[in-house]
């Protein structure tokens, strides 16, 4: 009972630092350029490079975390951040850190065991709350934010990465020995893979894409665009961005708890409107830091709602295979995060100018506005049970 109890807490918590991790480049990716005298377009890789593997990863352990339990795979993911993180700060290259980048994506991962983990120990009527409140793990890209810059002038660079190695490993111990083994499947990778025929299957996926991808993109990319735009400080910018994750986090189990007293699909109609005219405001009004401010704000508050919004409805329509479409769809989330910051950059040096990637973003919150309208709209709970 102990250890059930302690479920919420300690995942949510090892989350955050997971998350920390993930999210740890980007606060010093101008450093980067200035050390390795890098292009806007290098620069936007060396930060979306993390996001691509904790992407696609999220799909097989997703599905082995319902095979081989949450406690074992959330313990071996941590122990493994530690090899990234010792690597990258003995890095002295632009290719080596690229390379230990590509292995601190497997922290992004953390995503799709927690929530896997967590869902399977919580009753259906509380899952929305559940998985909103462990889905706050997503603030530790505010903490790298707000701590990765500071942590780099007092310690420098190594010392900044080598720091990150003691919470990682005070976590590990507490997974490990504070949370409780969850009931597992027997399925292969095969026959969990197999929820991918389902149509709404890929209509999260897309739904996610836009929501999640928005967040992290906006979260990791903030500080080099507000450095870029306003020549501001690392440490301003980092606040600044770590604001914006703030938000969007606390707003997330918000969503999950409107979900289940409203209805995920009502939540995210608006969801999808509000960013579509915070992404509008932006690509027009972005040379103005109150005007960006407000639309980063706008995007933040509906990324958020709309992330507890999409995860209320995976296990609802899905409730024997929640890790393996918890993994297809955060996959596809994380992908829509790894992109932006990618096609900014080469937005940036090919026209001066961010705005044809807001309006971009703009345009997918529409599809995906006129998506959940006509795919979801009252349909959600008529095709729960076929599932």
């Amino acid at each position: 009972m102990m250890k059930q109890k302690a479920l919420l807490p300690v995942t949510t918590l090892a989350m955050t630092f997971a998350f920390a991790v993930w999210g740890i480049l980007s606060p010093l990716a101008s450093t980067f350029q200035d050390i390795y005298n890098l292009t806007s377009t290098q620069k936007s890789i060396l930060v979306a490079i993390p996001v691509l593997l904790g992407s696609v990863m999220r799909i097989p352990l997703g599905i082995w975390t319902d095979r081989y339990g949450g406690r074992k795979m959330f313990s071996l993911l941590l122990l493994f951040l530690i090899v990234p993180l010792v690597g990258v700060s003995f890095a002295n290259s632009y290719g080596m850190t690229m390379f230990w980048a590509f292995f601190i994506g497997m922290a992004g991962t953390s995503f799709a065991i927690s929530v896997t983990f967590v869902s399977r120990l919580t009753p259906p009527e509380k899952q929305g709350t559940a998985l909103g409140i462990n889905a706050m793990g997503n603030i530790g890209t505010a903490v790298a934010s707000f701590s990765v810059p500071t942590l780099a002038e007092v310690f420098g660079l190594k010392g900044a990465f080598l720091t990150y190695i003691f919470p990682i490993v005070i976590m590990l111990l507490f997974v490990w020995f504070c949370t409780p083994e969850m009931p597992k499947t027997e399925q292969r990778m095969i026959d969990s893979l197999s929820v991918m025929k389902y149509k709404h299957t890929w209509i999260l996926s897309i739904l996610y894409f836009v929501t999640f991808g928005a967040f992290v993109a906006l979260g990791l990319y903030l500080p080099s665009l507000l450095i870029d735009l306003f020549h501001i400080s690392s440490v301003d910018a980092g606040l600044r961005a770590a604001g914006f994750t703030v938000i969007a986090t606390l707003a997330r189990p918000i969503g999950g708890y409107m979900s289940d007293r409203m209805g995920a699909e009502r939540i995210l109609t608006f969801v999808f409107a509000g960013i579509a005219i915070g992404a509008a405001i932006l690509a027009f009004g972005m040379s103005n830091m109150f005007v960006m401010t407000i639309a980063c704000l706008l995007i933040a508050i509906m990324a958020g709602l709309g992330n507890g919004a999409v995860f209320k409805l995976v296990p609802q329509l899905f409730a024997k295979e929640t890790g393996a479409v918890t993994g297809i769809v955060g996959a596809w989330g994380g992908i829509g995060g790894f992109f932006p910051p990618i096609l900014m950059g080469i937005v940036k040096d090919a026209t001066s100018s961010y705005s044809l990637g807001f309006l971009l973003l703009c345009l997918f919150a529409i599809v995906c506005y006129i998506l959940n309208r006509i795919a979801l709209g009252k349909t959600v709970e008529k095709t729960a049970d076929q599932y």
